[in-house]
């Protein structure tokens, strides 16, 4: 049995701090934690400057829901995008890797989430009214539903798909290109390109 040498609290904090990160667990963030410490402190110093910044200056677009420095971000105030295509996706990292695929010139909104019952994730937390009041905008002529493939994102889906249906909107999915239980975020940008131009009516 390894016993461990009682570690400072501040230590102690940031190996804590290194364990909310997704797939990070407690040898790892200790191997960060000492890393940064004994190494590199004026990365650790970097890296807390951009994250208190980060998390104090960046806002939710008003229009996407994406992170944005603005109150609407660069994307949708861009007049070159395409007002007549709505993208739903469930992060911003996988609306980046639609427009990674460069096949996709519309607009999108990021839901920042999916529906989880079994965690307590429902339509009002991921605001499906303000979804749909987007989606009703005249210029709105097209939704493209983009959540992945996993359980979860087929379930948000279907609610979105449900709660949009009967608006008068043409409703699509992203075509089985992209692997059953995938996040588009690991997809390559070629499989997504292919997905959005052979998405299907829903």
């Amino acid at each position: 049995m390894t016993i461990l040498l009682p570690e400072p609290a501040p230590l102690r904090d940031l190996i804590d701090a290194f364990k909310r990160l997704p797939g990070v667990g407690e040898r790892t963030a200790r191997r960060m934690a000492y890393h940064l410490l004994q190494n590199d402190v004026v990365g650790a110093q970097t890296l807390s400057r951009a994250l208190d910044q980060a998390t104090t200056t960046l806002v939710h677009c008003q229009r996407c829901n994406s992170f944005s420095e603005t109150e609407v971000c660069l994307t949708c105030s861009n007049p070159q995008r395409d007002p007549s295509l709505l993208c739903i996706v469930e992060t911003p990292a996988d609306q980046n890797m639609i427009e990674a695929s460069h096949s996709y010139n519309g607009l999108y909104y990021v839901l920042m989430g999916r529906l989880a019952p079994l965690e307590g994730v429902g339509p009002k937390d991921l605001q499906f009214q303000r979804i749909a009041n987007r989606a009703q905008e005249s210029a709105v002529k097209e939704v493209i539903l983009a959540t992945n493939y996993t359980a979860e994102g087929e379930t948000t889906a279907h609610h979105l798909a449900e709660f949009l249906r009967g608006q008068g909107i043409k409703l699509s999915r992203l075509a089985r290109g992209v692997p059953a239980g995938s996040e588009l975020e690991y997809v390559d940008a070629s499989t997504i390109a292919w997905a959005l131009m052979e998405r299907k009516s829903t």
